[in-house]
């Protein structure tokens, strides 16, 4: 029985210690902390109080005496949790680490985690990279040899890594403002590497969408193809009409939701640890990256791009060049999509065809800059020579690029401004296009402008998308921030330039891109162009013109009383908080200084009454005026790590 109320006490002071010592930090301590803390403090608190009382003390009647040792004591356990809780806030800080129910929750996901971790590092080792991720050794960034290389290596390695990987690579592969040029030109031929999934898996994933009724009349079960996140068959529908049913391969969500975990855990780890990475925003383009790669993993924002693609090409009459696949939204589901079969060759066989060439430039172009949402990956494969009505016929639109229309309008004013070969409006466009620092040297961009131009607009000088990569790393070189949307413009047009090679060898991209502006120019010019935009812009300043009287006559009223006068008023509290704050942190630091001080020299008087055995009045002071110095400090510590 006695054991038992032992036991009952020292839960119970355990208890109490843990709830005392967050109060005087101000901060707000999870349970498990608080509890953790109290009992390593109550426990260790013990044995020093022996210490410290005299012997003779041990057993007396005097209540007074013992009275103060026991506060004492008391005050150095508060003082020891209240440690231990700082220290716990400043290795581990709260939030870091889930709580004990989450963890076993999170259990299965993080032996996945593991798992993935050690098989990207088995890739790693087989190609030779590890000594660059795992060591300082960058030994092939010195030459263009190297570069190339250890280019090949990685692209290789990305190949294996599996599907969330080699999106990754294609989407670096846009951005030569982050890569050298060796790195960009290997990572543009990546290919996922996919072996079909037996047919019983794919069938298990169409009743799981379709349900037991059968929705075709039949199905072939060998695939039409097969990708990393999907793969093709062909089927009829019950009226006859040819169909292409695209499946997701099974499981293939579970592992990029995994990868993307690790992605978006190294891209915080940079940009928190490396300046590089801050400056690049690795965080921003980790989450860009999940998103794109998310909307691919749902079918039904494919079946909404289709329909939506389709939309605009029809309003603007381009649809008696490029049209795309009928879907058929009553059978589509998120992992499943059934397509209109369409029936043609890869628009790389029908070489030397001029014409061809100019229309599907034009095609994407006029997505571009016109309907805003344009095919992002449009490499020979995915788009389709037939010998209908329409003769192109674009495929695989899971990854559309989507633009604003400042930026469209920005881009039709750039490509015109280069048709002028003068390099001031270029940078103008440019500078409306992209985020410049505030220490850009304008004269220094113009130069470099100037001297690309100069190579691209020489007569008898064919130009190619490499131009565009070139732009690019003038623009960064100067610190100018290319926005993703323009980067994913960019690498649509640099895939369709390899398509556009094929078809006409001769096929110059960079005159095929001026003469679009300039018709689209033309066309914006036209009368009905003209009051069309007329008619909106008035539609949208007409409230304003309305307004306006009123507003003059209330501003001229004022001067003429002289009681006008400019108001400036934050939003509350947004500046004045973490003024008040800093200067709370101030204080309490200066009081704990303070306090610390007057300690010391409390402790270190000598005389005084004595209200113990060798306890006196100034040093019971000088304790006590530690104790509040020390609490001073640690919550002026925590609070500078939770801040």
């Amino acid at each position: 029985m006695e054991t038992l109320l032992t036991a009952l006490s020292a839960l119970l002071g355990v208890w109490v210690l843990g709830n005392l010592v967050s109060r005087p930090l101000r901060m707000d301590f999870s349970l498990t902390r608080r509890l953790a803390a109290g009992a390593v403090a109550f426990t260790s608190t013990i044995p020093i109080v022996e210490q410290i009382t005299p012997p003779p003390l041990i057993g007396t009647t005097e209540p007074f005496p013992l009275l103060w040792y026991l506060v004492l004591g008391t005050l150095l356990a508060v003082l020891l949790a209240m440690v231990l809780l700082v220290l716990a806030e400043v290795m581990v800080p709260s939030g870091s680490l889930p709580g004990p129910v989450a963890l076993v929750r999170s259990l299965p996901r993080r032996v996945r985690r593991t798992r993935r971790y050690a098989a990207i590092v088995r890739v790693l080792l087989r190609h030779g990279l590890a000594a660059y991720v795992f060591t300082r050794q960058r030994p092939d960034l010195d030459t263009a040899d190297g570069r190339a290389r250890l280019a090949r290596s990685v692209r290789a390695a990305l190949e294996d890594a599996g599907v969330s990987f080699v999106k990754l690579g294609q989407i670096l592969a846009t951005r030569p403002d982050l890569l050298p040029a060796e790195f960009v030109d290997e990572l543009t031929h990546l290919q996922a590497r996919a072996r079909p999934v037996p047919w019983p898996e794919i069938e298990t994933v169409l009743a799981a969408e379709w349900g037991p009724e059968p929705v075709l009349t039949s199905i072939d079960p060998e695939p039409l193809a097969a990708a990393s996140i999907a793969q093709v068959h062909t089927g009829l529908l019950p009226d006859g009409s040819e169909v292409v049913v695209k499946v997701q391969r099974p499981g293939i969500a579970a592992v990029v939701a995994d990868d993307l975990d690790i992605l978006d855990r190294l891209a915080h780890r940079l940009q928190r640890r490396t300046l590089w990475g801050a400056r690049l925003g690795a965080v921003a383009l980790a989450d860009g990256f999940a998103a794109s790669l998310r909307e691919e993993l749902d079918f039904t924002v494919e079946l909404r791009n289709v329909t939506t693609m389709a939309a605009a090409a029809a309003a603007r009459g381009a649809d008696t060049i490029v049209r795309t696949p009928v879907p058929h939204p009553a059978h589509s589901t998120g992992r499943v999509l059934v397509l209109e079969r369409v029936h043609g060759r890869p628009v790389s066989a029908a070489a030397g065809d001029e014409p061809l060439a100019a229309a599907l430039l034009d095609a994407l172009l006029g997505q571009i800059v016109v309907d805003g949402v344009f095919h992002a990956d449009p490499h020979p494969g995915n788009i389709l020579r037939t010998t209908g009505p329409v003769p192109l016929v674009m495929l695989d639109l899971g990854s559309v690029g989507r633009l604003d229309a400042g930026l469209r309008s920005g881009l039709v004013r750039l490509l015109l401004a280069v048709d002028t070969g003068d390099p001031v409006p270029v940078c103008d466009a440019l500078l409306e296009l992209a985020q410049a620092p505030p220490t850009l040297d304008e004269r220094a961009l113009v130069r470099d402008v100037g001297r690309f131009l100069v190579r691209i607009t020489a007569p008898g000088v064919p130009t190619d998308a490499r131009a565009l990569g070139d732009l690019v790393r003038i623009v960064t070189e100067h610190g100018i921030t290319v926005p993703p949307e323009l980067a994913a413009v960019f690498r649509a047009i640099g895939t369709l330039d390899g398509t556009l090679t094929a078809l006409d060898p001769g096929f110059d991209l960079i005159a095929g891109a001026r003469r679009f502006a300039a018709e689209r120019m033309r066309a914006e010019l036209e009368p009905e162009a003209l009051l069309r935009r007329a008619g909106a812009e008035l539609s949208t300043l007409l409230p304003l013109l309305r307004a306006l009287p009123r507003r003059v006559d209330r501003v001229l009223g004022a001067l003429d009383d002289g009681t006008l006068a400019v108001q400036v008023r934050p939003q509350p509290g947004e500046l004045a908080r973490p003024a008040s704050e800093a200067m709370g942190q101030v204080v309490a630091t200066a009081l704990a200084a303070t306090t610390g001080l007057m300690a010391v020299v409390l402790l270190a008087a000598p005389g005084g009454a004595e209200v113990g055995p060798g306890l006196t009045v100034h040093a019971l002071l000088g304790y006590l005026l530690l104790m509040v110095s020390a609490i001073l400090a640690l919550r002026s510590l925590v609070r500078s790590y939770r801040t």
